[in-house]
């Protein structure tokens, strides 16, 4: 894997990383949208199953994560434009892309927002668009989960001020979860460990205020195969929000597994890559 910083036109530098960009072959390009806080290093649990299938991953470390300079105010459809210049700068001119947690709606706004380009999606424990209309948008949340996002809702201030005073809560996870991240998945440990290494990073603080704010697309405008894959028991973000998602993307197929949390959701990860690569 390579690992470099992308200088864009307006002063900000987006770090880019690329597990193949030097083949040439016709490998699928699947964009890795990491969740919240993480960096963006694409999944190696999921490696060998994109190696089978001929996939090739592209990510970036979100703005104000990592190596990536801060965009304040950024809401979840500018992540369209930051991934259309990274492609623009590799050559490439279509790609899927994969989203967990966080990193679903800024996969499903580049579909949204580059339909010419975006070509199917992975959406994996995402949340609905804020006040989504049918969906009682905080039922089923852990409690710490849905205070840092009424936190959100109340603006920077007091977000920020929540998280100055406020240690992660890792109850917010399920037994399956633990697991999970005490096997096969302990890598997102580790990235979300860089992530914040050095306190809450700004682009938490602008992630969390961008998945409560006005997205700048709608979900329904997605017309590329869409696989909505989400955990019956996930108490980050339940699953009525994969739901609402798919009931509401016209395209949408919907992976519901009812014994699953926000993490160990993950462990179909590889069949959604190969349901992914079937379709394009």
């Amino acid at each position: 894997m390579t690992e470099t910083d992308l200088e864009l036109g307006d002063g900000r530098r987006l770090h880019v990383y690329d597990t193949g960009g030097h083949l040439s072959d016709d490998r699928l390009v699947v964009f890795w949208h990491h969740g919240t806080p993480n960096i963006g290093a694409p999944p190696e649990p999921l490696f060998p199953a994109a190696d089978r299938l001929g996939i090739r991953w592209v990510s970036y470390d979100r703005p104000g994560y990592a190596g990536s300079t801060p965009n304040r105010g950024r809401d979840v459809g500018s992540a369209a434009t930051d991934v259309s210049s990274i492609a623009d700068a590799l050559g490439i001119k279509e790609f899927a892309v994969m989203g967990h947690s966080g990193g679903s709606p800024h996969a499903l706004a580049c579909a949204a927002l580059l339909p010419a380009r975006v070509v199917g999606v992975v959406c994996v424990s995402g949340t609905a668009p804020f006040g989504a209309e049918g969906l009682d948008w905080f039922a089923g949340m852990a409690a710490a989960g849905e205070a840092e996002l009424h936190a959100a809702v109340a603006g920077r201030s007091a977000l920020e001020s929540y998280f100055g005073s406020t240690e992660f809560d890792m109850e917010i996870f399920t037994p399956s979860d633990h697991a999970a991240l005490a096997g096969e998945w302990s890598w997102l440990g580790g990235v979300a460990g860089q992530a914040t290494k050095n306190g809450t990073p700004s682009g938490m603080v602008d992630d969390n205020l961008a998945y409560v704010g006005q997205w700048g697309f709608a979900p329904e405008q997605v017309s590329r195969p869409v696989l909505v894959v989400h955990g019956g028991q996930d108490r980050v973000v339940p699953s009525s929000h994969g739901k609402w998602l798919a009931r509401h993307i016209p395209s949408a197929e919907l992976w519901l597994r009812p014994d699953d949390g926000h993490i160990s959701i993950l462990s179909s990860g590889a069949a959604a890559l190969g349901w992914l690569r079937e379709r394009v």
